[in-house]
This record gives C-alpha cells, structure tokens and sequence, in this order.
C-alpha cells in the first residue's frame, strides 16, 4: 500500500511548517511561526489556536491590567476596533473587551479522545507517547556516546525503523499502560514510513482536506522535538533521511496502534471515539472559524497596545529637531552590535563627552566567517543563522599550553553534559568535585565554555575554498564593512565593540551572546577585522578604492560585557582619558540597569554596584545575571544624531545609515534584507516565549536538564524537549519584563527606496503585508507607515 502523490506533498508540506530551534551551544533567536509568513498573522494564531491550542496573545486580564495603568490608551483602543471592524462608545467597549476569551478546545488527536475516556487510575496516552517519543529522541541523537545508536556514526539506522525496532522490544510500556496486548500491534507495524502513512490515511479515513491540519497537529503536538529535527533540515537540507518525516511517522504508529487497539476489542469507549473523531475531521474548518471569532477581543487588545506604544516612541522621535550644525572632531569613535542592550552603553559613554561618536552595526560586522580552531577539526559559524559562512578564520600559531589546558577542560565539559554523568561524573569524583562544588558556591569565579577562550595576541589566517585570500580580496571585503559602517572622518582610536555575555552554571548562555555571530560573543569577528583595518597593505589597497584612511588612526577590538557592562579593549593600551570614560559609561549603564535587576543597588557607589554586578554575573545560581534582549520592541534604521539626545530605554535597535552616502540604495537593502530579519527572529521569540511559554518557552532554568550534550534541554527528567527562553529570562515573578509586541521598524531613506526594496523580496513583502512587523518611514520629523504596498499617514 502506498500513498498517491497529493498525500505525501500535504504530508511534506506539513513538515514545512515547522520553523528550526538551534542547539544550545549555537543558541540564536528564531521566530517559532518563521515557517508560516506566508499567511497574516492573525490567521496562523486562529489556525495554530484551533489544531494546537496555542496562545499567540496576553490573557485578557493582563491586558485590561495594563489599561488601566495608562500602558493602554483609549485613543489607541478604539482605533484597535475600528481596524476589526467593532465600532463602540468607549463605555460600551471597555465592557465588550473586557469579557474573559470564551473557553475553547483545540483538535484532538486520537490520543487524545482516547484519554478522555481512559480511567484516571490509568496512564494518560499522551503524556506516556511524548515521554516515550521524546525520551528515544534524546538517545537516538546523542551526541556524546550514544546510548541507542550504532557504534560507528557511519552505521546509522534511520530514527522511524530505529524506533520501531526498539518498541516492538520494549515490554514496558504494556505494563506502564496497563495494556498487556499492546505491544503485538507494533509488530504488524510496517518498516517503511510511506506505507505507514498510506496505512494511517486509509485506516483513519483522512481526506485532503483533514491530513494537513491533523500532521501539522502531531507535529506541534511534539514541538520540541520538531523544532530542532528542522534544524537538522535546515543544516543539511539535502541529508539523504527526512528527519521530520520520520518524527511524524512515529507519532501517526502511535495513533494508528491506539485506534487499532481500542477498535479491535469490545471497548465500549470505541463507539464514542470514532464519532468524536468523524465529527472533528468533517468541522475542521468551521472549528478554525470559531477559534477565530473567540480571539476578537484578545487582538484588539493587542493591536492597541502596539499602537499605544508606537504612538509614544513617534511622539518622541519627532519631538525635536536635529540642526546640522558643525561638530569639533571626535576624539573617540566606538562601533557596537545593534543589540537593544548597546544602546544603554552608547548613552551612557556618549555622555562622557560631545565628541565622543558611537555607531551601530551588526554584531557581525559584516564578517561571513566561521572559526576554525588552529590543529582541530572544531569550527563555529560567526554569523547570523540566516546566512551561510563564506570564508573561514584561524590562528596564525598555536599556543601549545593554551590548547591543551583548553582540551582537558573541553573534554571535562563534554562529560559534565552527557547523560551518564549525572551519577557517573559526581559519585567517580567523590569528595573531590564536593569540594569544587563549595569552593564555587562560596569564592565563585567566571565559567566559559573553553571553545570560547582564544590565545591572547592571535594573528589569523584567512580562508576561502580552503585558498588564502589576498590582499585585494581582504581589501574588498574590508571596503563592504566601511561601506556599510558608514564612518566620514576617522578618529585616532576607533574601538570596534562585539560583545558577549558573563553568566555562570547557565545552559542557556549562547542565547545571551551574540545572535548576529551565530549564538557566539563578537570576539573573533572584532579581531579579525581590527587586524583586517590596520593592515598597511590592505590600507593601500583600499585608497585605490577611494576610502582614506589616516595613517594615525588605529583600530582596536573590543569587548562590551552585557552581563556587566565592562568594556575590555584587546591588543591595545588605551590613554588614561579613554580608560576614564569608559569606566564612567560603564558605571552609568550599570546604574540604569540597576533599576530592573535590582533596585537597592540604585542607592550604593559606583564601586559597590560594580562588585555586586560582577557577583551577581559569577554566581552559579544566579538565574537571571541580565534580562538579555527583554522588551524590545523598534529597529530603527537613521543617522546617530537623529536618536542620539533619546532615551530609547534599551529597547531599540540601533543602525546607522546615512540614505545621502547610499547612491543605489544597496546598503539599505541589505540592512532590510539582514538585520531587519535577525531583529524580527529576537522580537518574535522573545513575544511566543510569553503568550505561550509552555510550547515556545523553556520552563524554569532550577529543573532544567541538558539533553545530549548541547541538543537542548528538558524540564525535569522527561516531556518535550523545552526550546525557546527560560521563564527567568522574560520573569522576575511576578511580572512580564517582555512586553509581547510586534516589532516596528523606523528607516530614514526615501520612500521609493524603501518600496522598490520591499517589492524585490517576497519576504520582506510577507512580513509587512501579513502583519509580522510595522515599517514606518521617518523623514523630516514625518511618520509614515508602508503597508499592502501603499504608504499610510
């Protein structure tokens, strides 16, 4: 039996609606529905409501909460439902909207139904299927000694007959069930998955127009683990086995073995499951349209909290003017990431002196590269997930002493992750790793995952196709970051600032890094182009290409600590002045994020906050060390000097652009066709992670355990594989410091330009036109929004 070819694209297509969850050492933000733009958003939260039960919106309480607080305004919410088509007296609607969600229950899958009329003293199927599933996972992709697998990783059994083969061993889970002939159903099971499927879709009657929901419905029903397998996918898109297909495969047997077994016997429970069943899959559709009609009254509320918002940040862009007047010369110049925690640092240090000039810049800076450690097959891209690496970077020489202190303590690491070593690694070390546990509870200092620690003074090779690149090719690419970096006159000291984080005993680190250099710090990029700019040959080179750069001016790799908000200069002893300003800029920010980390640090001296931040980011349990990217919510694409008088309050981000030094516009189409895109992945996660932590949220960090060395990580020893960020990391406990709006972005450039690009890629286009992100224009201290193609005042 097989299936005819309209089933399997239904089926493939399901598959592709699931968007990819990157491992926890290569942790980058994603937009969980990244797979779905093509369809308005509103309709993906009803669909997604309807087959999954998924949350894209605040409970309405919060949002009438916020209302009367001020965070909403009136003006706001009446223009909200007038968009949905609800025209009210603002008495009449405040009591409209503030109805609680009428109550409604998403798809069922036969696991489901059947759990409706299982005994209570029973084992509930669906929790039993998600251990079972989620727990075969976990060894099947193991990545440090496998536990299921082949020895040999050349000899790798696919994961649907690898795990058909050990559940038709696996005698336990009749006993778990209490269901002593379950077992002999997953022996007539077939080996193949398309005949699974062909069985499945003729066996539970599925038509074309019930297959897909109910697919993407198992999927989501797993999410975790669909998430990550799509990440496998989007890796190695042409891997000959089709992880996806596989994970669903798995959960159809599961279905199919539950309908046969309550189906075959005199079940009285059967009767009522097979009507509940026909019944859904006939109402689909209709089911769809009432979810639909149930959120009217949760969209309103957070389309008018998107407007109250952008109504105050208009408000204050165009809130003054930007004379253009003549500026003494900078005597200090800084290029940071255009991460929302830079611009507390920007401020802060700009404060220190008007001459004193800062940049945003994508925390790449611009660098396609992946870093290969010197002598070893370990390499990371340094770029955004979005983008493939072009050229590879190592050292020039190995530090022998430096590597294998580094080995060992990789090799410590890797068996501190590994499954096993939750008893094995304690009880082997004894007394031993007591003592280091106490003496890191008590004198805790800094812990970094050794891949991260460079030799200091490295110089690089620089690769391409396994070839050096020459000169005129570090010149070229050398000439497209300061092309794009946007700098008129140098500074005698331009600082080029990565960054990274600073946090202990955190298995979610990597997503406090640097989301722009592939869940890294900016380290290795800020070195290698420091070392690209200051060299003469290059420097040569780039004259011939008419950019200038002084012989006096030099520049430097730094580092801006988030955790901390230190800023460490590499390679370069910077004057008393500069170390002074960046000691205040670092106080001043420290003194700003005080107010939400914690508020008696407010009243202490600078010193004294400092050691207490430093503290705070070595303590191993410690869970929030920094509140990462919470609250973001505008990029904005313009010239320093049009936001540099603005407290943004550390929720924009931030890139410099200059639409006069851009002839054909195509620095600004890569702004919108990069940075813009990694902004809407953080803004998006960091929303799915609060409106619905429980499938896009990671649970709570005290019971997390890492799953297959980096895989991910689960909420206690069983479940879905949890992606997407820690309730600590968008929580303090006991209120929301995310703020779930969609995000809006500002780009100062002509209006044709801004269209011209829009209309070139069709996902940019999909993200404005179906509502996943607001793009204004902002010109001339004038707001407009570009929307369906057309511009709106």
């Amino acid at each position: 039996m097989t299936m005819n070819n309209q089933q399997k694209s239904l089926l493939v297509t399901a598959t592709k609606k699931i968007a990819p969850s990157w491992p926890l050492d290569k942790l980058i933000a994603v937009n969980p529905l990244w797979s779905l733009i093509d369809k308005p958003f509103d309709t993906v939260a009803a669909e997604l409501s309807a087959i999954a039960g998924i949350k894209a919106h605040l409970p309405i309480e919060t949002y009438v909460t916020w209302f009367k607080q001020g965070r909403i305004d009136q003006a706001s919410l009446t223009k909200a439902a007038q968009h949905y088509a609800v025209d009210a007296l603002p008495e009449s609607l405040i009591d409209m909207l503030s109805k609680p969600t009428p109550t409604l229950t998403p798809w069922q899958n036969i696991a489901d139904l059947a759990d409706q009329e299982r005994p209570a003293t029973k084992m509930s199927w669906h929790d039993e299927i998600t251990h079972q599933v989620s727990q075969f996972c976990a060894d099947h992709y193991q990545q440090v000694s496998p536990t299921l697998r082949q020895m040999s990783s050349n000899d790798q059994t696919h994961l649907y007959p690898h795990w058909l083969t050990i559940t038709t061993q696996d005698k336990g889970l009749s006993i778990v069930l209490d269901e002593p002939k379950l077992i002999h159903l997953f022996n007539a099971l077939p080996n193949n998955t398309d005949q699974l499927f062909a069985l499945a879709i003729e066996e539970l009657a599925l038509d074309e127009v019930s297959l897909p929901y109910y697919a993407h419905a198992l999927l989501l029903d797993i999410n975790g683990w669909s998430s990550y397998l799509a990440y496998l996918h989007w890796q190695n898109p042409n891997d000959q086995e089709d992880h996806l297909m596989s994970l669903l495969a798995i959960k159809m047997a599961w279905e199919l073995v539950i309908w046969r077994y309550l189906t075959s016997q005199e079940n009285p429970q059967a009767s009522a499951i097979k009507q509940a069943w026909e019944k859904q899959k006939q109402t689909i559709e209709q089911h769809i349209a009432k979810h639909k009609e149930a959120l009217l009254s949760a969209k309103i509320w957070a389309l008018a909290l998107e407007y109250a918002e952008q109504k105050q940040l208009n408000t204050l862009l165009t809130s003054q003017s930007y004379p253009l007047t003549k500026q003494r010369p900078s005597v200090l110049q800084a290029v940071f990431c255009i991460d929302v925690r830079s611009e507390v640092i920007r401020r802060a240090l700009e404060k220190q002196d008007d001459a004193i000039q800062t940049f945003g810049f994508a925390g790449f800076f611009g660098l396609p590269i992946e870093y290969k450690a010197k002598d070893s097959a370990f390499s990371r891209p340094q770029l955004p997930g979005l983008l493939s690496p072009s050229i590879t970077v190592s050292e020039c020489e190995t530090n022998i002493e430096h590597a294998q202190k580094e080995q060992q303590q990789a090799r410590w690491q890797r068996w501190g992750h590994s499954a096993p070593a939750t008893f094995s690694m304690v009880e082997s070390m004894g007394w031993w790793y007591a003592f280091k546990m106490f003496k890191q509870t008590l004198f805790s200092k800094r812990q970094t995952n050794p891949a991260a620690r460079l030799a200091p003074n490295t110089q690089w090779n620089i690769t391409q196709n396994g070839e050096p690149l020459t000169t005129q090719d570090k010149a070229k690419l050398a000439k497209g970051v300061l092309d794009t970096m946007g700098i008129k006159h140098y500074a005698e000291t331009v600082l080029l600032v990565g960054h990274g984080s600073h946090t202990s005993n955190n298995l979610h680190a990597a997503g406090l890094e640097c989301g722009a250099c592939g869940g890294q710090s900016g380290e290795v990029n800020v070195k290698v182009l420091s070392r690209l700019l200051n060299d003469a040959e290059v420097r040569s080179c780039l004259h011939t290409m008419g950019i200038k750069i002084p012989q006096h001016t030099t520049f430097v790799a730094a580092l801006h600590n988030t955790t901390t908000d230190q800023l460490t200069c590499f390679d370069h002893q910077t004057t008393p002045q500069q170390s002074h300003w960046l000691e205040q800029a670092m106080y001043g920010a420290q003194k700003e994020r005080a107010k939400k980390l914690d508020a008696s640090l407010l009243n202490v001296s600078d010193k004294q906050r400092h050691k207490a931040f430093l503290k705070r980011a070595n303590d191993w349990s410690q869970v929030n060390p920094e509140w990462g990217l919470a609250n973001n919510h505008a990029f904005i694409i313009a010239p320093r000097q049009q936001t540099r008088q603005l407290n943004l309050k550390g929720r924009s981000f931030l890139h410099d652009y200059d639409y006069q030094t851009d002839s054909d516009f195509g620095i600004l189409e890569r702004l919108i066709t990069a940075p813009m895109l990694v902004a809407h992945w953080i803004n998006m996660q960091y929303n799915l992670s609060v409106t619905d932590h429980f499938k896009f949220g990671s649970g709570n960090k005290v019971l997390h355990n890492a799953v297959g060395g980096n895989i991910g990580v689960f909420e206690g020893n069983g479940g879905d594989l949890r992606i997407g960020l820690p309730i600590q990391s968008i929580s303090d406990g006991k209120n929301w410091m995310h703020t779930p709006v969609r995000l809006t972005v500002y780009i100062c450039a002509p209006k044709s330009a801004i269209a011209d690009i829009v209309a070139k890629h069709e996902t940019v286009r999909q993200l404005i036109d179906n509502d996943w992100l607001y793009l204004f224009c902002w010109q001339d201290q004038t707001i407009e929004r570009f929307y369906q193609q057309e511009w709106l005042s």
